[in-house]
Formats: C-alpha cells, structure tokens, sequence
C-alpha cells in the first residue's frame, strides 16, 4: 500500500512539474515569439531569404532605404546612403546584430503567432518601417569619416524630441555587395559589424572635461574667481601631467576654452575621487542609454584604486575613462535642455504594436544630468570655447556649444573627438564625433561632425545656414 502511495505521489508530482513547464513554455511562446523568431539559429528567417517578403524601411523624408523586389531586398540607388546606413539598416544577414533588419526582422516581415510566417497578405497589417534618420545627412557625415579610412562614428540627434538624424558608423560596406570574410581579410575588415555609435566606447581626451567642469562649478565655490599658472607641465602625485603648451595665467573658462590639462588634473584631486565618481554617475558615465530597446555601450569612470597621479589624469579624460559616441550626444543635449536629457530613438512610425514594444515616445530613459544652473553655466563655458578658440565661423553659421578631445592610447594615435550642441530654437541638435587611431580633434572629428550638422541644419530650414 505504501508503495503504491510513494508512486502516486511521485505520478502527482512529475505531472505538475510537467504542466507547470508547458505552462511557462505557453507563457514564454506569446510573450517572447517574436524575439525568438530573430534568432540566427531558425534559418528560414535569419538567412539570406528570411527578408523575401519584409516590408520598407523609408528614411526621415520618404526615401527608401530597403525594400523587397521579386523576392529579393534591394537598397537606396546611392552607395553613399547605401553604405552610411548599413549599421542602422542592416543587410540579409544577422551580423550587426543592433540594425533594424535583424531587431525587428518579425515586424519587418509580418509574422504572427498564429500563422507564422504563412499569414495571407489580404490580412496583414503594415509592415513597413519609418526612421528618424535622413539619407542625405547620414551620406554626407559618411563621405567625411570614410575619406580617413579610419574607424569611427558620428551622430546627430534632436535634444528636444529625441530624433536620431546622422547615425553613420565606419568601417562599413555596401549592403548590395557584402564582403565574403576570411581568415586572410579578416584585419581589414575588423569590427565592421560593430555600430560604433551605439556599441563601442573609446578614451574620451579632453571632452571629459565637461564632467570635470561640472564636479568643480558644484564643489568649488569660488571656480570663477580663480587663476592657474600653466607652464606646460606640472607634477601631481610624484609625475608630471603634461600639457599641449604652456597656457600661462589663465582663468576656468579660459582653461576649458584652450583645453588645460594642468588645470583640469588639478581641479580633479581638489575635488576628490568620491565627488568626481558622484559627477561622473549622476551623468550616467557608467551607464548604458537605451535606444530603442537596443542599449549603448556603458562608459567607464572608475577612480577606485587611483593614486593621485591617475585621479588628475582621470579629470582630463585619460587613465581608464572611457565613453560612448551616443551617450556623449546625450549628455551634451542634456547642458542644451537645462539639465535634462531626452531619450533617443531611430524609430519614427510603424505598426502600433511594434511602436508600443519599444516604447516609443515614453521618457523612461530621461534623466536629470545636471542641475540648472550648472546646465546653464556649462552653456556658458562651452560656447565661449568655440568663440574664444575654435572661432564662430565653423558648423555653417549656427550658434554652437562644442569641447574637442584627443584621447591618448597605448600604441596608437589617440582618438580624435568632437562633442557639442547648437543654441539655435530652429535647430536642436546634438552631436558626438569620434575618429579612431587619428590625431586631434580638431582637424579630424571637427569636419566630419561640421559636415554632418550643416546638412541636418538645412533639411530642418535652420535661419542660420543658407
């Protein structure tokens, strides 16, 4: 009898765990189907046929950039559109795996639950994709990062609706005619797949500098009153911070105008590791920034187990910070709103559940970065660096906020940066520039994030650009 009892209680059990499992397996399938779909494991979706029947994708202004003829996906007629948007588009691949072609392949190609993907075309609904980029803009900031042959990447987006205009991202390849990869190409063609925009980070330079200023205007009340000598070098913490020329006596603003490492490395140990990490993570340095449902790569300040030396030269943008192309687009609206970022997204229109799946439109990635007043004196601070220093001639006439960098790497030339906003009310735009193993700023980010600005400028009719 109790054998019979141990074995219905064990038949009771299997059977519950049973249920219990395809209850969750049911749950799982209309939960997460249309995620499982895009995997690159089911073939008949992820291969080269798996976009045989997708809708079009359509640019800012109703150009196509994909769509599907007799069966086969063809893109934009320019090469220059074609190639700039390869790593917001995608290709027939699953490769760059943060494109819309592999994110919302099942949106793109009408599958449903029920019918897979064998839904009658009488009763689909719309699959075709809108974005927020523009051809023309992302041709042109393309045509200026790829005449270096260089890895790097460049975005514009609006501070205050969140619209993504230029995602460009170099390497890249025309989506027409991929390259076959091989062992023996493989170093030419290394990190191609890779957004640098959303997916990569890189050692920012002096554009950290901004968070540097932003930790001293909060924790140094007297900032503004105050001058620094600059004789090219200075030694804090048993080394010498180098700078690029001796500045002379020079006050904050004109500290951050010629870029001063002297300075900024020793407003960083006055300040202190716990205060600048408080900074740096109120910003959301150490953060990943959600576009999309795709999240960017996180950035690093980490000051931990710095001695004095490294702390000073974390304040400059060098020992082991690093950032991210769209994040620094981010922060940088953020000074340009007042204090408070706005999220961005390359989605424009779609189908409503697909819309509602990535949360277009909610603010849940807004953050207050800054308070007000230091916004406002951030504003301030960066706009006379571009009068002061750049000169007002540069970006087409429009009144524009930018701090350049040049991020020192081991046994490369340092990554040349360009980061900032425009002030004018017809033309909020945002921007990050970064040009991998290049040189200065200045001469190698500064052009291409110039390129790219002046043409967004003139597809939103800005006053300040003919």
């Amino acid at each position: 009898m109790k054998r019979i009892l141990r074995r219905s209680v064990m038949i009771f059990v299997v059977t519950l765990a049973f249920l219990g499992g395809m209850g969750f397996f049911v749950y799982e399938l209309v939960t997460d189907a249309d995620d499982w779909v895009d995997q690159a494991y089911n073939a008949h979706i992820s291969g080269s046929g798996g976009l045989e029947q997708a809708g079009i994708i359509y640019d800012r202004n109703g150009n196509i950039l994909a769509q599907t003829v007799d069966g086969e996906r063809v893109y934009n007629d320019d090469e220059s559109v074609r190639t700039s948007l390869l790593h917001v588009v995608g290709d027939e691949s699953l490769n760059i795996s943060t494109a819309v072609q592999s994110m919302y392949r099942s949106e793109l190609t009408g599958y449903s639950l029920i019918w897979g993907l064998n839904m009658p075309q009488s009763l689909r609904t719309s699959n075709d994709i809108t974005l927020t980029v523009g051809a023309d803009t992302c041709a042109a900031a393309y045509d200026a990062l790829n005449s270096y042959g260089k890895s790097g990447a460049c975005v514009v987006y609006n501070y205050e609706t969140g619209e993504i205009i230029c995602s460009v991202s170099t390497l890249s390849y025309d989506p027409e005619d991929p390259p076959e990869i091989t062992e023996d190409n493989e170093d030419e063609y290394e990190g191609v797949y890779l957004d640098n925009v959303l997916s990569s980070s890189y050692t920012p330079g002096s554009t950290f500098k901004i968070v540097t200023a932003a930790a001293a205007i909060e924790n140094i009340p007297d900032i503004y009153e105050r001058t620094w000598t600059c004789t090219g070098s200075e030694e804090i913490g048993g080394s010498d911070i180098t700078c690029v020329s001796s500045h002379g006596t020079i006050n904050f603003e004109e500290a951050m105008a010629h870029s001063c490492n002297v300075v900024f490395a020793e407003l960083a140990v006055e300040i202190g590791a716990e205060k600048m990490t408080e900074t740096a993570e109120k910003i959301g340095i150490n953060l990943s920034f959600d576009v999309d449902g795709v999240g960017t790569a996180a950035g690093n300040y980490d000051v931990s187990e710095a001695g004095t030396n490294e702390l000073a030269w974390s304040g400059v943008g060098q020992y082991t910070d690093e950032v991210n192309p769209m994040q620094m687009a981010v922060i940088c609206g953020a000074i340009a709103n007042g204090g408070t970022s706005t999220s961005p997204h390359l989605i424009k229109d779609g189908t409503s559940s697909f819309l509602e799946s990535i949360g277009l439109g909610s603010d849940s990635g807004s953050r207050e970065m800054f308070s007000e007043d230091t916004a406002e004196k951030l504003d301030e601070i960066m706009r006379y660096t571009v009068t002061d220093y750049y000169g007002d001639n540069l970006f087409g006439g429009l009144s524009v906020c930018a701090k350049t960098g040049t991020g020192e790497v081991d046994g490369k030339e340092p990554n040349a940066w360009v980061v900032g906003y425009s002030q004018d009310e017809d033309c909020p735009l945002a921007f990050a520039c970064v040009v991998e193993d290049a040189g200065y700023g200045s001469q190698y980010a500064m052009p291409v994030a110039e390129a790219a600005m002046i043409q967004v400028a003139k597809s939103l009719g800005a006053s300040a650009v003919e």
